[in-house]
């Protein structure tokens, strides 16, 4: 990438990111209509049509399909991104989180890390493809969609159900892995080959409703808050998936002993609980735990209306994530032998997608870790499951190679993601543009 290009691009591309995050797209409601014809605006006047298609009211997403004569649609790779953020509370920031300040070096906003960022990059490299015309052997396609936040109901999944037309590709790169890891002196930058599913769950109590002056011993508050704790503080079954396996061993190939060995006893169920309890809760060790075991996280709780009424009912939901080769019924059966001792208590589960995997010794691996060996010869790229979920699930059952790369320099806050404070560095940006402009043309590219 040319010197002069990239000073160009990093300011295209800086300014994209404050401006997609000065639109809010707080999701719930949504309103990435807005965002999405802002992008549509950008690809004007390129000869590339960018279709903004909107299932329902503010519910919009933007495509921008690039087949170049003698490529085949279903071999094309889909830059992909989400316009939608989770909500944010002003109060509890330092910043605007709807400012899109560019402060110290660091943008800050909401979606920043979670996936505008990732939009401004994209766009900057589509635009440039485009305006080039480099000789392709595949075709690209751009597409920033909405509701990944709540499960993509109306982005993604929908476009996947009615419009397969504009979504038509063999190969996807998208969020959920290329941040900067550091372990043991060494730096890694994980691609998210695999995810978890979402599996939401109700647990619901029902009791002897009554006058709250009178206690009960049939309270379903007090039997939902006995479950509710079992449940929060359970560790479900070791599982270990083919992606876990590659990540764990990709790390310890690279460190010395006695860390080698300690990251290896992960792939044994009889040791790995005490080699996370040795990690603690520092995100890495919250992260590895989240990657061998089906995982139920309590969120909210409901029940009662007044405070001197025993209610008749109460609920609480869940977030469940399955793993890759896990079921509904298996996580279940987990859960039930949790509240063995909690009877009464209603198990209701809804499956959003399904958990996934895809294979890591493919051309596009390949040039993930080309790029990196590039940009950070001393760094590993290695595959990765990412504990959350991402719209590559949608993707993948239909024999899409989808993975998740957006690289960051390490040491970014990514805990702040669906958190306060939410900021990007301008350093990683660059990197990040720099890198995946090698991925996307070493592999569409003639």
């Amino acid at each position: 990438m040319p010197v002069d290009w990239m000073a160009r691009a990093r300011g295209d591309m800086i300014a994209c990111l404050t401006e997609l995050v000065r639109l809010d797209t707080t999701n719930p409601p949504g309103n990435e209509t807005v965002a999405a014809r802002y992008l549509a605006d950008r690809l004007g006047g390129t000869g590339v049509r960018a279709e903004v298609v909107e299932p329902a009211p503010g519910r919009g997403s933007v495509v921008a399909r690039l087949d170049p004569p003698g490529t085949d649609p279903a071999e094309s790779l889909l830059l992909l991104s989400h316009l939608d953020v989770v909500p944010a509370t002003a109060g509890q920031w330092r910043r605007d989180p709807f400012g899109g300040e560019l402060v110290d070096g660091q943008v800050w906003g909401r979606g920043t890390l979670d996936t505008k960022q990732l939009t401004a990059m994209w766009l900057t490299i589509f635009l440039r493809i485009v305006r080039e015309q480099p000789a392709l052997r595949r075709g690209l396609v751009f597409a920033a969609t909405a509701d990944e936040e709540m499960g993509g109901t109306l982005g993604v999944r929908w476009l996947e159900e009615n419009r397969p037309d504009l979504m038509r590709c063999g190969w996807c790169l998208n969020e959920g892995g290329g941040f900067g890891l550091v372990l043991g002196g060494v730096t890694y930058y994980p691609f998210q080959a695999g995810e978890k599913s979402p599996c939401w769950m109700t647990l619901r109590v029902r009791g002897q409703p009554g006058h709250a002056s009178i206690p009960s011993a049939d309270n379903a508050v007090i039997r939902l808050a006995e479950a509710v704790a079992r449940i929060g503080r359970a560790r479900l079954p070791f599982q270990l998936t083919t992606t876990v396996h590659l990540f764990v061993e990709g790390l310890a190939a690279t460190q010395a002993a006695p860390m080698a060995g300690m990251l290896r006893n992960l792939l044994d169920p009889n040791q790995a609980d005490r080699v996370l309890d040795g990690l603690g809760d520092d995100h890495l060790g919250a992260m590895v735990r989240a990657m061998l075991h089906n995982t139920a996280t309590p969120t909210i709780l409901r029940a009662g209306e007044k405070t001197n009424v025993i209610p008749s009912v109460a609920e609480a939901q869940v977030d469940c994530r399955i793993l890759p080769g896990q079921t509904p019924e298996t996580l279940r059966g987990q859960l039930e032998a949790v509240l063995a001792e909690c009877p009464g208590v209603e198990i209701e589960l809804g499956m959003k997608g399904q958990p996934t995997e895809s294979p890591v010794d493919t051309e596009l691996a390949a040039a993930i870790r080309r790029a990196i060996a590039r940009h950070a010869p001393e760094a590993h790229a290695i595959p990765y499951l990412v504990p959350g979920a991402t719209d590559s699930r949608f993707l993948r059952p239909r024999g899409v190679v989808a993975y998740g790369f957006c690289p960051l320099l390490p040491g970014e806050d990514v805990r702040s993601i669906h958190g306060h404070d939410e900021r990007v560095g301008v350093r990683s940006l660059e990197f990040g543009l720099r890198v995946l402009w090698d991925v996307v043309t070493d592999f569409i590219c003639r």
